[in-house]
């Protein structure tokens, strides 16, 4: 019997308002489509961490940025070694991993208010988390992230504006910098059409499939 092919893990990162949902639905179609087995998930999970994660995210429960880093950190170790549904387990079966954020979020989020050299330290080096085979990073500008989500919902969590959103863009891009190196970093132009993105995402796709 011949040894199963471990999955590819596919990341998707971008400022709020920028279409990874939208994306990773077209992305998880088109693999299905072509007999791949895929399993979606996002970061903050939803464990007990990741719950504690969503009440500071929203506003309901006040935590500084180091707290964040460190709550996101315990949850991603969890995300990967989860026995049950973790992304450890399913890239062992041969099963393509498509998550919502990563420890790139945490970079660029936590990232502007704690010290960032000590979150990508924590992250980078734990030897539980897993480094994806591609980053998939939607670019949009945040004046066009702000007028979606005003146009998509009410209420808003705590970084959900356009000052936060700009310093998160700029500090994706300072670690996209740091990073280039040692990671493969895709950059997509998200202010255009919904089908002109996914076609550049598929071309990625089929890129780290040879790989």
């Amino acid at each position: 019997m011949s040894e199963t092919t471990r999955g590819k893990f596919i990341v998707f990162e971008g400022i709020d308002g920028s279409g990874k949902g939208t994306q990773i639905d077209l992305l998880v179609q088109e693999m299905k489509k072509q007999g791949r087995q895929v399993y979606r998930t996002a970061e903050p999970t939803n464990t007990s961490t990741g719950g504690m994660l969503r009440d500071a995210l929203g506003g309901f429960v006040r935590r500084d940025a180091y707290e964040l880093s460190a709550l996101f950190l315990l949850d991603r170790i969890f995300h990967n070694v989860n026995p049950i549904n973790g992304i450890r387990k399913y890239l062992s079966e041969g099963v393509d991993v498509v998550c919502d954020r990563y420890y790139y979020s945490s970079f660029a989020y936590q990232g502007i208010d704690a010290d960032l050299k000590w979150v990508m330290q924590m992250n980078l080096d734990c030897q539980e988390i897993i480094r994806p085979d591609v980053c998939i990073f939607l670019d949009l500008d945040p004046d066009v992230s702000d007028r979606r989500i005003a146009a998509s919902r009410m209420d808003r969590e705590i970084y959900e504006n356009i000052e936060a959103q700009q310093r998160i863009r700029s500090r994706f891009l300072e670690v996209f910098r740091l990073l280039e190196d040692r990671e493969t970093i895709r950059i997509v132009d998200a202010s255009r059409t919904i089908p002109e993105v996914s076609a550049d995402i598929i071309k990625i796709l089929e890129e780290i499939k040879e790989t």
